[in-house]
């Protein structure tokens, strides 16, 4: 029986979907092939090439292919799958479309895995290195995250301003209509040991880490153990959190000391009405200035999750969200357009009310297309609002109005702010 074998992962990107990242100026890398490559045996020979950043050699001899894609790069990573099976080389999906639709995606490849990969990854090796894998690879129970290998730091190949990419937990345990990540994670949370987190936080040689978690403070007691623990590496950090973290002075204080730099919050609107339509009623508009301020007087920057599109929305919702987070001095800002993800709640309440335009996945990027009928307003005013919303807050003006509320982190959030300003201005 063959004891050395060659795996090649792929991070799969469509070239609509980086076309649209390029104005995004920072794209972090992902780091869920690196973490699979730590958990393969080692005679395995491990290769991984990230479409953001580097073109797939298909003339590598590789004995099995693995890719993990999102949902805009669907039909993309399909064709990849296809022209590596008929090479005779077997294909193993996994990622987030996969986990959301698996009887789409079994129809493109060899074998699938369902949900997370960690507990069932070495049985498929198994069963692959002794002929015997199966079709659909789903994990029975949902994991822990205890005794994890670090990620392969040799397999990271983005150039994205960080010096290392690294999950200290997994989850959310919010349940927003529109949010993928409660139907894939099953809307639990889980935690690595601090200990682990933070030998791993600090095995990365250089200064500016960031956080891959969809909500690092959803345990307050766990997020300020962690924060403890990693102060003494002197590093800086950013990550993403809920409303709840701007509520904790403590947690706040803990986390400027270990090095916070920002936090990304996800206010996903400035109507209440929308935020209580989408299960996401604990975010209260009222509170957003107040918790804005208090982050960023511990010298932390805040960068806003806003998405436009929502039924309660209209024309006025653009403007009316600028002059905000101008108001406030929200540092930085990503803007989405509502997306409808296939196998979530506001997907399927989408389809119920034929309201779905498409489905074709290559449109569900967030950015550039519109995928279902907005209630109150046509699809080119959402898609053109969108875009004014990115210029006008990208704009100098709006750059000079909203950093002049707030220091913190100037020396950074301003050429920021500025390389922004230039991605919108020359499109």
């Amino acid at each position: 029986m063959k004891n050395n074998f060659k795996l090649l992962l792929i991070t799969a990107s469509a070239d609509g979907i980086k076309k649209i990242r390029k104005s995004r100026v920072i794209r972090f890398q992902q780091v869920t092939m690196p973490y699979l490559a730590a958990l393969t045996p080692s005679n395995w020979t491990v290769f991984h090439f990230d479409e953001e950043c580097e073109e797939i050699d298909y003339n590598l001899g590789v004995d099995l292919v693995g890719i993990t894609f999102h949902t805009p790069s669907a039909n993309h990573a399909y064709e990849i799958s296809s022209i590596f099976r008929q090479k005779g080389i077997p294909v193993v999906l996994g990622g987030p479309h996969v986990t959301l639709i698996p009887d789409e995606a079994i129809n493109h490849a060899d074998t699938i895995i369902i949900g997370e990969a960690d507990d069932i990854w070495a049985q498929f090796i198994h069963d692959f290195e002794m002929e015997e894998s199966k079709k659909v690879y789903k994990p029975e129970n949902t994991p822990t995250l205890e005794n994890r290998p670090f990620a392969r730091k040799d397999l990271f190949h983005r150039k994205d301003f960080s010096n290392g990419i690294l999950a200290a937990t997994r989850g959310c345990p919010n349940a927003c209509e529109f949010c993928a990540l409660s139907v894939m994670y099953k809307n639990t949370f889980r935690k690595r040991p601090v200990d682990e987190v933070a030998q791993e936080y600090g095995s990365f040689k250089g200064k500016v880490i960031i956080f891959w978690d969809d909500n690092i403070t959803s345990d307050i007691q766990y997020a300020k153990d962690l924060f403890k623990k990693i102060t003494p590496y002197k590093k800086w950090w950013s990550s993403q959190v809920s409303i709840h973290a701007g509520q904790d002075e403590e947690l706040l204080e803990l986390a400027a000391k270990s090095g916070c730099k920002q936090l990304f919050i996800g206010l996903e609107s400035i109507s209440q009405t929308s935020l209580n339509n989408i299960n996401k009623s604990f975010n209260r508009v009222e509170d957003y200035y107040e918790i804005i301020k208090r982050i960023q007087s511990f010298g932390i920057s805040v960068q806003a999750g806003i998405v436009f599109g929502f039924d309660h929305d209209n024309k006025s919702i653009f403007n009316e969200t600028i002059d905000f987070l101008e108001s406030a001095g929200v540092q930085n800002a990503t803007f989405n357009i509502l997306t409808p993800y296939p196998g979530t709640p506001l997907f399927k309440r989408l389809e119920a009310e034929n309201r779905i335009l498409t489905y074709d996945w290559d449109k569900y990027n967030g950015r550039a297309d519109i995928v279902y009928l907005p209630k109150n307003m046509s699809c080119k005013e959402l898609l053109d609002g969108f875009n004014l919303a990115n210029k006008r807050f990208y704009s100098l003006n709006s750059t000079i109005k909203r950093l002049s509320k707030s220091r913190a982190g100037l020396w950074w959030t301003l050429p920021l702010n500025l390389a922004y300003h230039f991605s919108y201005r020359l499109k």
